[in-house]
């Protein structure tokens, strides 16, 4: 049976990194992104002739996105194994500076968006009676964010305790919910948003002096996807380097 994989925001950084690393792991890839010709580009980095990859428009603030998003994969392939709910907003604006406009713009990406996509895709999975839900957590969520917004962390602390409820809903149906929570990633986003001075005080807070391998944190994710994680429900990986230890 061919496993089928969404992810959302995979048009660039961790998001195509996941979906690369899905990819090579045997799994048919659907690419989505709120630019559609971002989400081609992406598509055909990692399969030119488009057999295994589908690059979608999906806005996660939308809950009609995500519908749409499930009746054109079921069109395309008949079904729908795991979802990455991987989009989000990065903002570091000091928490006294944070607007309203601004505030719910990183909730309703972040939050929202795997809100939507849990129940959207969900319910398909439990209708089946299979499935895999991973939702990007962050370190942010577990200790209040060093290096982002009050919003961002936030955000990322409420997916975490979302998967558990998740977990508990879907779990009897043969359906895991889990999420993962990278640290600092050495990738091109963070060092735009991180100044050179401060990501090097980052760094050095790090118990293991250097920054994440996104890499790494994607072949987690592709180990949470498969049908062998049957028994990891509602739990949160952490990829920290010791930022924050249990």
């Amino acid at each position: 049976m061919d496993q089928i994989a969404l992810v959302t925001g995979a048009a660039q950084g961790l998001g195509l990194i996941i979906a690369q690393r899905l990819h090579a792991a045997g799994f048919k890839v659907v690419l989505t992104d709120r630019q559609l010709d971002m989400a081609q580009k992406a598509a055909a980095q990692i399969d030119a002739r488009g057999e295994t990859v589908l690059p979608l428009k999906l806005d996660v603030t939308r809950k009609a996105d995500f519908e749409q998003a499930l009746a054109a994969v079921l069109a395309q392939w008949g079904d729908l194994h795991v979802l990455v709910n991987n989009a989000a907003m990065t903002k570091a604006t000091p928490v006294m500076d944070i607007g309203p406009e601004e505030f719910d713009a990183v909730l309703s990406i972040n939050l929202r968006g795997t809100l939507f996509g849990c129940q959207v895709m969900g319910a398909h999975m439990v209708g089946k009676g299979y499935g895999r839900l991973v939702n990007m957590g962050s370190l942010a969520g577990q200790n209040g964010g060093t290096a982002t917004g009050a919003h961002y962390a936030c955000s990322k602390g409420a997916i975490i305790t979302l998967t558990k409820v998740f977990a508990r809903e879907f779990g009897p149906h043969g359906v895991t919910v889990n999420s993962v929570s990278p640290g600092p990633m050495d990738l091109p986003s963070v060092r735009a948003l991180v100044p050179p001075d401060k990501l090097a005080q980052i760094v050095q807070g790090i118990p293991v002096r250097r920054l994440g391998n996104a890499q790494f944190v994607a072949d987690q994710v592709v180990r949470l996807a498969s049908p062998e994680a049957d028994f990891v429900n509602g739990a949160t990986w952490d990829v920290n380097g010791g930022l924050f230890m249990r």
